[in-house]
């Protein structure tokens, strides 16, 4: 097959780290022809939708891991698969590239599904299982933040379109800065914000499950680093291996098929103690160190449901 890939910038991934890359890496072992460029290079062209960039060899070889052919602009819909794969924020930027990918999918099997990649932003597609998540609040307003905070006394603030761990705070009972935080938020943005309810559990971990076409792969831990709250493998945390509980797959029973129907097919979701906290759609990590962890190969379980829809 014919696969494009639109993702940030290739040479300063980690190679050891990066799903895109052992994505690529895996297509490129099952025979498939590889393409990439950067989400800048995707353009509307008189009825086209086409992009400019460069035929792509991967190697796991650290600093010489990739080769690009000549540049040139070609157009998607003559391409079987195109992944979605640059990373947050999920600006008007981002979701404008959806929307231009939405004019050759299903055709050109565009994964995951950019509609609802759109439609469900990772803090928010869990407001669908409010059963399986902490008491949570999304409002721009102070004091529906506040009245939150007064119920709940130790909480968690967070933009609503953040990634990576970037802006996320912890406020305790006897915290005073959530209005200079909101000054501060609201000051350089319109976004609303998201509180949920503190959960200690996460000093044990942050759970990311991967799931594939709706079924659960497998799971790696992020322990916070000591003396922090968050557990981003971005900011510090510290991946470890770990099973797959009864309750994670009570939780992956309940959205798999949701996920599934909206060609959602790979996803990593975040489960903190018994609580659903993120289902990651837009670019999901995490499947090298699953592979490194158990042994599974996410990428060729990934690879063999996309070339089964394309049969």
């Amino acid at each position: 097959m014919k696969i494009a890939f639109q993702m940030d910038p290739i040479g300063p991934i980690d190679i050891n780290a990066d799903s895109t890359f052992r994505i690529a890496l895996e297509a490129q072992a099952r025979g498939h022809e590889l393409f990439y460029y950067t989400p800048d290079k995707l353009a509307y062209e008189e009825g086209r939708i086409t992009a400019r960039g460069w035929p792509l060899t991967v190697r796991r070889e650290v600093g010489n891991h990739y080769t690009l052919g000549e540049e040139q602009v070609v157009d998607l819909s003559t391409y079987d698969v195109v992944w979605l794969r640059q990373d947050p924020p999920f600006d008007m930027f981002y979701i404008t590239t959806t929307h231009l990918l939405d004019r050759i999918h299903p055709k050109t099997l565009v994964v995951n599904d950019p509609f609802w990649v759109r439609n469900y932003p990772e803090k928010l597609l869990v407001l669908d299982f409010p059963q399986l998540t902490p008491p949570t609040t999304i409002a721009r307003d102070l004091d529906t933040i506040r009245a939150f905070k007064e119920r709940h006394g130790d909480i968690i603030l967070k933009p609503l379109y953040g990634n990576g761990g970037a802006g996320v705070f912890r406020l305790t009972m006897d915290d005073r800065n959530l209005s200079s935080l909101h000054e501060l938020f609201t000051g350089f943005s319109r976004e609303p914000l998201i509180v949920q309810k503190y959960l200690s559990a996460v000093s044990a971990g942050d759970k990311r499950v991967i799931l594939v076409d709706g079924e659960p792969v497998g799971a790696i831990n992020r322990v916070p680093a000591v003396g922090e709250t968050r557990s981003n493998m971005h900011v510090g945390g510290r991946p470890e291996k770990i099973g797959l509980t009864e309750r994670d797959m009570e939780i992956c029973a309940a959205i798999g098929p949701l996920l599934r129907e909206k060609g959602q097919i790979f996803v990593g979701i975040d489960v903190i103690g018994d609580y659903l906290t993120e289902i990651n759609v837009t670019s999901p990590t995490g499947i090298q160190e699953l592979e490194r962890f158990d042994g599974t190969n996410v990428a060729q379980k990934i690879w063999e449901a996309i070339e089964a829809k394309r049969a």
